[in-house]
């Protein structure tokens, strides 16, 4: 049976966190990638990974969190980049709802970019308000060397056919389920099939019919389903293609190894 990936969750965030694995695998998930948010919480995230199946880390500097990383954090994250559960640098990015100055966020996107190219290691980025910068500045530093993910997308046809161009795939999550959701639905059945991965974002934007409440791992699912019904894909088919895509771009084996044997 073909199994589910998960690109994006945040695994430390839960305190029962054996039980929401249990409870995804159940509903057919056996991979996963949690991305850092600080450097605080980069030994977190490793530790997960080590400890559970399936979970691969992306340590990184969340555009949040860009004030608090420093020069000397480099050599921390480029150890952490050699780990053999290290799949990916993230969540980084820009993002406009955030009091962190403009230009340290850039700063620390640009660090980013560069130790995700010498590590090579794909990217997961967030973009809220500021796509149109963040590709320029993908493209800028060379990015597409390394590819990634634009994590959580729900911007237009047109922009996902952009960043498809500079050689990103595209996070697929709960809002594509929302009963809101225009522009979302369009581009999960516009765009490439190679185009598209899922993810949760757990414990955040929660799939309908639970939204108001936790997300939880086990509610990828529910994304599947909704990305099957939206291509006219069954389910099965819609899982074969995710799940390439994601091993693809994280560059996994089909036991969820790094390849190289990194």
């Amino acid at each position: 049976m073909i199994k589910a990936f998960d690109t994006h969750l945040h695994l430390d965030a839960f305190d029962d966190l054996k039980r929401h694995l249990d409870e995804a695998r159940s509903a057919g998930i056996d991979g996963w990638v949690v991305p850092g948010v600080s450097p605080d919480g980069w030994s977190k995230i490793l530790a997960i990974a080590e400890g559970q199946s399936g979970v691969h880390a992306a340590p990184g500097v969340h555009p949040f969190s860009a004030n608090r990383y420093q020069s000397e954090n480099a050599e921390e994250l480029r150890r952490l980049l050699a780990h053999p559960r290290a799949v990916a640098v993230g969540e980084v990015g820009l993002d406009r709802q955030t009091d962190v100055p403009r230009l340290v966020q850039e700063d620390v996107f640009v660090a980013m970019i560069r130790l995700a190219r010498e590590a090579d290691k794909p990217l997961l980025i967030h973009a809220r308000e500021s796509i149109d910068r963040v590709l320029e500045i993908l493209l800028r530093e060379g990015a597409a060397q390394v590819g990634g993910i634009f994590h959580a997308f729900s911007g237009s046809v047109e922009t996902a056919r952009r960043i498809v161009d500079a050689g990103f795939l595209l996070g697929i999550g709960g809002v594509v389920t929302w009963s809101g959701a225009r522009r979302l639905p369009e581009v999960v059945r516009a765009l490439p099939a190679a185009a598209l991965v899922l993810e949760t974002d757990a414990p955040y934007m929660t799939p309908e019919p639970h939204r108001g409440e936790l997300n939880r791992p086990a509610y990828l699912a529910l994304v599947a389903s909704k990305v099957a019904e939206l291509r006219s894909w069954s389910l099965e088919e819609t899982l074969r293609v995710t799940t390439e895509n994601a091993r693809r771009v994280l560059k996994l084996d089909r036991e969820g190894r790094s390849e190289g044997g990194r």
